[in-house]
């Protein structure tokens, strides 16, 4: 190629040099446009945390295991601590992979169509635990539909007799190695037992129907392994109105 050939090749002008780099920002922009934008993937269901709810099936599960001989007592005990001490869905996960669910695992009855009140959401359902030592509920309070007692090689005593009842049904579920469960009740509420297996263990549980059919129900069961369950009326207290939930005694 002589000179006068390279002479006579157009230059690029002032124009063409300053449209190039906005062409550049344009395909940029429409690559960008094409691309979704990445999101934080959502938690996954083992990092979901536990609620009450979710520990209180899966003690559930590992009870029934338990009074079925599918569990020894130390692979329950070890498991229950386990249960209590978990913080997500995860950690629940596993104890209860091996074992059947049946009814245990059943999601919750929707409330009864018309329903106004939910009695369950306005008490307390608390988790009372002894290991090698005591749990205690009493005094005034709100209880709820359910307590879950456990005393292993230790004691757990729940005085409902200043309590505000604030469901139709109260179920007290009971696990008992080496240790015991005692339950004081108002003596005008219904305590209905026969619930709880015993092995190399038991229970004294002193059922009776209220005279009043509106009273509240109280059901106790569960397992006692070389433990007991004491259930009992203490003679004077008496829920005197139920729609106020006052006590006299």
């Amino acid at each position: 190629m002589d000179e006068s050939q390279l002479q006579k090749r157009p230059q690029p002008t002032a124009e063409a040099e300053q449209a190039e780099p906005a062409r550049a920002s344009e395909s940029a922009a429409a690559q960008g446009a094409s691309t979704p934008a990445r999101t934080s993937a959502p938690a996954s269901d083992a990092d979901l945390r536990a609620s009450d709810a979710d520990r209180d099936r899966v003690a559930d599960i590992l009870r029934e295991a338990l009074a079925e001989g599918r569990l020894d007592a130390s692979e329950h005990s070890e498991r229950l601590d386990r249960t209590y001490a978990a913080k997500t869905m995860g950690e629940l996960e596993p104890l209860v992979r091996d074992l059947p669910v049946g009814r245990a695992s059943a999601p919750a009855s929707a409330p009864a169509a018309g329903r106004s009140h939910d009695y369950a959401l306005t008490g307390e359902n608390p988790n009372l635990v002894g290991i090698i030592g005591g749990a205690e509920r009493k005094g005034r309070w709100r209880v709820g539909s359910k307590i879950n007692a456990v005393a292993i090689v230790g004691g757990v005593e729940i005085d409902l007799t200043e309590a505000t009842f604030t469901s139709p049904e109260l179920v007290i579920h009971c696990t008992c190695i080496m240790g015991g469960v005692s339950i004081k009740l108002p003596e005008n509420v219904t305590l209905r037992g026969g619930g709880v297996v015993g092995i190399m263990g038991g229970s004294d549980i002193k059922a009776f129907e209220a005279d009043d059919p509106s009273a509240p129900v109280v059901r106790v069961d569960g397992f006692a392994f070389w433990g007991g369950v004491e259930a009992k009326a203490k003679r004077g207290k008496k829920v005197k109105d139920w729609s106020k939930k006052g006590v006299e005694g």
